[in-house]
C-alpha cells in the first residue's frame, strides 16, 4: 500500500476538500477525511451550497425555523451557509491551531452578484467574517477588476481572504499586488500581520476545457498535439510569478513585519476529459507551499492510484511558456480565453446563487406556518 496523500502533504501541498454539506458535517465524514486522508481545509462556493441544500432533508429543521420567523430568502441562505461553515471551522480548529493558522481553514464566498461592486464586496466580506465568527475562516472574493481593490481593503481590515476565479497570469500578478497592498494597509493600521492569511485560487481544468474545445474545432494534427497542456502550463507559470513576487524587496519588508505568504491554490482540479488521467492536476502541480482543493472523486482517485514524484513544477517554466506560446501560433488567443473563463465563472456562480434563492424560497413557502 502506498500513501499518496501523505506523500503529497510531505511535499508541501495542503490538501483541501472542495465540498461541504450539513450531512458531511453531522455524519462525521468531514472529521474522518481529516483523520484518515490528510484533508486540512475546506472550500465552498455557490454551486456547492446550491447542490447541498437542494438534496436531502438535512436542512429542514433550520428552514422550518427560518420560515416561522418569516426571514427574507437572502437572510435564510446566509443563516444556513454560515452555520455550515462555522461547524466545519470548529471541526478543523485543531488543524488550524497545529499549523499556526495556515491550514484548518474553511472558505465562504461573497454574494457573486456583487462581483463587479467593490464597496458592496468589502461590506459583505466584513458581514460574513462577523457572522461566521471563527478565526479559521477565509472570505472568498473573485479576482474581477472590481474585486482587486476589495481584496486589498479586506486584507487591510485584517480579514483573511481566498481570492477566487483567477485564470490569467496578468490578473494573478494584480491579485498578489492587491494582497501586498492590503498587508501594507493593515500594517499602517497597527494590525498583527501574522494573523492574516490568504490563498490565491488559480483555476486549472477549465482552461483545458475551453482551449481543447477550440483545438477540436480546428482539428489539425498540430493543434491536437497541444490538447491537455494549457491548464498545467498556465498554473506552472503562475507558480513562477509567485516565486518572483515573494522574493522581492517589497515582500521582504512585510515578511520582516510578520506577514505570511499568499499561497497559490490549485482550483478546478477535477479532470473533465476522460482521455486524461483523473489525477493529472494533482500529480503535475506538486510544489512547496501550495494548496490543492479537490472534489471528493479526485481525492479518492489520488488516494487510490496517485503517483507523487516530488516537485513537479520547478524547472518546467521554459516548457510551460513554450506550450502557451504554441497556442498563440495556431491562432488561439490566450487573453481571449482567460477573459471568457472569468466571465463564465462569475455567471456560473451567479446562476447557482439564483437557483439557490429560488429553491430556498420554495422551501420557506412550503414550511411557512399558517396565518393566525
Amino acid at each position: 500500500m502506498t500513501d499518496a496523500l501523505k506523500r503529497l502533504s510531505d511535499e508541501g501541498v495542503a490538501i483541501w476538500l472542495d465540498d461541504l454539506s450539513r450531512k458531511r458535517i453531522t455524519s462525521g465524514n468531514l472529521a474522518e477525511l481529516i483523520d484518515q486522508q490528510h484533508v486540512v481545509g475546506v472550500t465552498t462556493n455557490p454551486t456547492i451550497f446550491q447542490k447541498a441544500i437542494s438534496q436531502g432533508d438535512g436542512y429542514d429543521q433550520q428552514l422550518s425555523d427560518l420560515a416561522a420567523r418569516r426571514v427574507t430568502v437572502e437572510e435564510a441562505i446566509r443563516m444556513i451557509t454560515t452555520a455550515d461553515v462555522r461547524d466545519a471551522a470548529d471541526i478543523l480548529r485543531p488543524v488550524f491551531d497545529a499549523t499556526d493558522g495556515q491550514d484548518g481553514r474553511v472558505s465562504i464566498e461573497v454574494d457573486p452578484r456583487l462581483a463587479h461592486n467593490t464597496k458592496a464586496t468589502v461590506a459583505e466580506a466584513r458581514q460574513l467574517a462577523w457572522l461566521v465568527d471563527r478565526p479559521n475562516t477565509l472570505i472568498k472574493i473573485p479576482a474581477t477588476e472590481a474585486g482587486l481593490p476589495a481584496i486589498a481593503e479586506t486584507i487591510g481590515n485584517g480579514i483573511s481572504v481566498n481570492v477566487t476565479l483567477i485564470f490569467s497570469l496578468e490578473r494573478y500578478r494584480k491579485v498578489m499586488d492587491a494582497f501586498l497592498t492590503g498587508l501594507e494597509k493593515a500594517k499602517e493600521r497597527g494590525l498583527d500581520l501574522s494573523k492574516i492569511h490568504s490563498v490565491a485560487s488559480f483555476f486549472v481544468s477549465r482552461v483545458d476545457t475551453e482551449i481543447d474545445r477550440r483545438i477540436d474545432e480546428m482539428g489539425t494534427d498540430e493543434a491536437k498535439a497541444l490538447r491537455g497542456k494549457a491548464g498545467v502550463a498556465n498554473a506552472r507559470l503562475a507558480y513562477q510569478a509567485y516565486e518572483e513576487v515573494f522574493s522581492s524587496d517589497r515582500w521582504d519588508a512585510l515578511e520582516n513585519a510578520g506577514a505570511n505568504k499568499q499561497r497559490p491554490l490549485w482550483a478546478s482540479t477535477g479532470v473533465k476529459d476522460k482521455a486524461y488521467k483523473d489525477t493529472m492536476y494533482v500529480e503535475e502541480l506538486v510544489a512547496p507551499n501550495t494548496v490543492n482543493t479537490m472534489p471528493e472523486a479526485t481525492l479518492e482517485a489520488t488516494d487510490d492510484h496517485g503517483e507523487i514524484r516530488g516537485d513537479a513544477v520547478g524547472g518546467t517554466y521554459e516548457q510551460a511558456r513554450a506550450d502557451i506560446d504554441a497556442l498563440e501560433r495556431i491562432g488561439i488567443s490566450y487573453d481571449e480565453v482567460v477573459q471568457v473563463l472569468e466571465d463564465e465563472g462569475v455567471d456560473k456562480f451567479e446562476g447557482s446563487w439564483n437557483d439557490l434563492l429560488k429553491s430556498t424560497e420554495a422551501e420557506l413557502e412550503r414550511l411557512a406556518p399558517a396565518e393566525g
